[in-house]
């Protein structure tokens, strides 16, 4: 079976469902999925300008309060292409899925983050991405780990710009950070209950750092 259903944030659109049923389905015996793995990350970035220009906006319209406008863009993740140069943190493992054994649930999850500031800045947002494998194909190509060489691409900001771009969490925060601390948390992902194809964020984080304390829980929603 193959088949692109990958959507932004891997899983906006649930198209993965489909690739689950189909599988437990049609496919025989030692049959194989492609692509095989995929992987979701969470990274943390400097974005004034742009929160700025397209969140904070809102607050003063001409002369006319409109934050109502704002509390709806800030519930909303960004899709767009990321300069590498914002980031500041390390970038953090959520999950992993092996699409080949994996169930419909699985693709509802909560998984905790620690994102470690590898130099002094702000973070105005969190940036997640994925990439995705294709570890069984007949004719092994691409990147080798150890033994075994497999294909695999990239949607990360560090690599070359996809389709699919990156997806941006806005925080309402402004955090101070300073190089070795860390922003720890919890992100929880599932399909909206009354329409599936969108997907429900739920962003737990946290500081306790040398210029900035905070804690706060946020909820985004993609449709």
């Amino acid at each position: 079976i193959i088949s692109e259903w990958m959507g932004y944030f891997l899983l906006f659109e649930n198209m993965l469902n489909t690739v689950l049923y189909a599988r437990d389905k049609w496919l025989i015996k030692d049959g194989v999925v492609l692509p095989d793995k995929a992987s979701l990350y969470l990274t943390a970035i400097e974005d004034a300008d742009y929160k700025e220009d397209k969140i904070e906006f809102w607050n003063h319209v001409y002369g006319f309060d409109m934050s109502c406008i704002r509390k709806q863009a800030m519930m909303e993740p960004l899709v767009d292409t990321v300069d590498q140069n914002q980031i500041v943190t390390n970038c953090q493992l959520l999950k992993t899925m092996d699409i080949s054994k994996m169930s419909i649930g699985d693709a509802s999850f909560t998984a905790p983050f620690k994102l470690v500031a590898e130099r002094n800045d702000y973070i105005h947002a969190l940036v997640a991405y994925f990439d995705v494998s294709f570890t069984k194909c007949h004719k092994l190509m691409g990147f080798s780990t150890g033994s075994n060489s497999f294909f695999q691409f990239s949607t990360g900001p560090r690599c070359k710009a996809t389709h699919w771009k990156q997806t941006v969490l806005y925080l309402e925060d402004v955090i101070t950070i300073c190089e070795g601390e860390a922003l720890v948390g919890s992100l929880t992902v599932e399909p909206n209950k009354k329409n599936p194809r969108d997907v429900e964020i739920l962003l737990k984080y946290s500081l306790n750092g040398q210029r900035c304390q905070v804690a706060r829980t946020q909820y985004y929603k993609m449709r």
